[in-house]
């Protein structure tokens, strides 16, 4: 799906209950001004990881909010913090 829209990405994610990984904050903005409640989003704001590195990364962020992923939310994984924030977006 490299070359696909990202609203291509995000009804695909949706239709197979699958997260969406990204470095491109559109997706977080795409959600947030739709008021969608899937799918979940984790966007990685690092620089310069090789795929393993993504992998590690993935897998904690999976582990450590599993329910909220399940439930629809944004996060976003920097160098010092993790951040999820619940879908829809605003509407808490």
């Amino acid at each position: 799906m490299a070359r696909a829209e990202d609203t291509e990405i995000v009804r695909f994610a949706r239709e197979h209950g699958s997260v969406v990984v990204t470095l491109d904050a559109d997706f977080h903005a795409l959600l947030a001004t739709s008021m969608a409640r899937t799918p979940s989003v984790i966007r990685l704001r690092l620089q310069g990881l090789d795929g393993a590195e993504v992998a590690a990364h993935v897998s904690k962020v999976s582990v450590h909010f599993a329910a909220e992923l399940a439930a629809g939310c944004l996060i976003t994984v920097k160098s010092n913090k993790t951040t999820c924030h619940k879908l829809p977006a605003g509407g808490d």
